[in-house]
């Protein structure tokens, strides 16, 4: 199977999607070994939930299927190039590569615009939009001392 073939099928997902009134135009796959492992479409509003994006619902799929967390030896195909929140569990998930049809600027002209993701990122915290405030109590780093001491932990 040829990249072109995978990326035929998830933009296959993707044109579903909106064909079925069930979420925005993006789809993923998730391929091992020259085989479909994961597949993910987006379901923001289908499913109310503002983390269902195609990458992130591929993701999910694919690490049931290979009863792990981590993508190893694996490619994504993507309908768009991911967002910052997809790019982010793409990067936590650790597949070989990813490859994506529609760029994030396209996307912005049909009205998915990440760039002010983009822009309040590259702020200093007390600039962004939405306030974000450290609140230390006594003992807020018991679980990260208990972690660093854990003999059973997984790391990743």
């Amino acid at each position: 199977m040829s990249d072109i073939h995978f990326m035929k099928k998830a933009i296959d997902e993707a044109l579903n999607n909106v064909l079925t009134n069930h979420g925005g135009p993006f789809g993923a796959i998730v391929v091992k070994d020259g085989k479909i492992i994961g597949i993910g479409r987006n379901e923001v509003t289908a499913s109310k939930d503002p983390t269902a994006h195609a990458e992130v619902q591929a993701i999910r799929d694919a690490c049931r299927y290979l009863n792990d967390f981590q993508l190893i030896d694996c490619e994504i195909y993507t309908s768009c190039e991911p967002c910052p929140m997809c790019i982010g569990a793409i990067y936590w998930a650790r597949p070989k590569a990813v490859y994506y049809a529609c760029t994030k600027q396209e996307a912005a002209k049909i009205g998915f615009d990440d760039q002010f993701i983009y822009e309040q990122l590259a702020l200093p915290m007390e600039h962004r939009k939405i306030p974000m405030q450290q609140i230390s109590p006594d003992d807020g780093d018991l679980p990260f001392r208990t972690w660093e001491i854990s003999k059973n932990k997984v790391e990743y």
